[in-house]
């Protein structure tokens, strides 16, 4: 079996009290991908204050800043250079074995691109970091062989996709199948997120969940795999359950079809052991609109017979 290091795009909304919250995200959770360093280069202190937060089998591991993947390039210039030192730099610190890079759809990968990305993947010093590229546009032959060479890990999203390429390490940035990400995973999903692992010969295995429901799809993963199934989402079931997810930040009145498009991607306990997405049972609504929750539940309780 792989191991499996899992969790969420940052910590920075993880529910925490008075403890700090990374160190209540790492008491859930053994991996974490920082992405604050897309956005911002943190300082030291405060990257040597993370390490030290969370325990010492914690994993992390680093996105590379945007200078880098969306405005200089790949290329082998100093500022490319300067700027994938910083982040090796942080990748030292917190003890990360991956950084991340994330490149753009109008990053394309023609004779240009990867001539450049050979000759600065060959100059990088990356000492014991492990290079994961995301892509955003279409692959080709070229880019394998590139990453290939450069025992770089091809990022997929297992929810959407399986590895392109056979490889000891698996890394997947888990959005979910909705609009951009907002969405929700059901236990089928999550299920068929691990047969897909399961079916590779990975050794090692990173998932990132990065969806608006990110914590809770991480720690419902987390849960089946030490216990085997899924933990309930509400600790209602049917009808009751579908009205406290629904409850949580509906607005009314609201027309069916607004609530199919605002509401559906989330998911309920249809049952004591089945999730289901909210957009199952809100399509089989009255068109119409309905001006409280109450007339919703008991809409719902008509076309449902639950």
């Amino acid at each position: 079996m792989p191991d499996y290091l899992v969790g969420t795009g940052g910590w920075a909304y993880f529910p925490a009290n008075a403890k700090s919250r990374l160190k209540a995200y790492s008491e859930v959770f053994n991996f974490v991908e920082v992405n604050y360093t897309f956005y911002e280069y943190p300082d030291l202190f405060t990257v040597k204050r993370w390490r030290k937060t969370v325990p010492k089998d914690f994993t992390f591991s680093v996105r590379c800043h945007k200078d880098l993947t969306h405005r200089l390039g790949l290329k082998p210039t100093n500022e490319a250079y300067s700027v994938l030192s910083k982040m090796l730099a942080y990748c030292n610190i917190l003890k990360a074995p991956f950084l991340v890079l994330e490149t753009p759809s109008s990053y394309v990968f023609n004779s240009r691109s990867i001539r450049d990305a050979y000759e600065f993947f060959e100059s990088a010093n990356l000492l014991d970091v492990r290079l994961v590229w995301e892509t955003r546009a279409p692959q080709t032959e070229h880019w394998k062989t590139l990453i290939q060479e450069f025992n770089i890990v091809h990022a997929v999203d297992l929810s959407r996709e399986i590895p392109h390429l056979d490889s000891d390490v698996i890394y997947s940035r888990l959005f979910g199948k909705g609009n951009h990400n907002i969405y929700q995973f059901v236990d089928e999903e999550l299920e068929e997120i691990d047969s897909k692992i399961r079916l590779s010969r990975a050794k090692t295995v990173a998932l990132s969940y990065h969806g608006v429901r990110m914590n809770t799809d991480a720690v419902r993963f987390v849960h089946y795999k030490k216990a085997g199934k899924f933990p309930s989402i509400t600790g209602l079931t049917g009808v009751a359950s579908a009205k406290a997810v629904l409850g949580e930040d509906t607005s009314f009145p609201i027309s069916r079809q607004t609530l199919l498009a605002e509401q559906g991607w989330k998911v309920f306990d249809v049952s004591a052991d089945k999730r289901i997405h909210l957009a199952d049972w809100l399509c089989k609504l009255p068109d119409g609109t309905y001006n409280n929750l109450n007339e919703v539940f008991h809409a719902l309780k008509g076309c449902t017979n639950a």
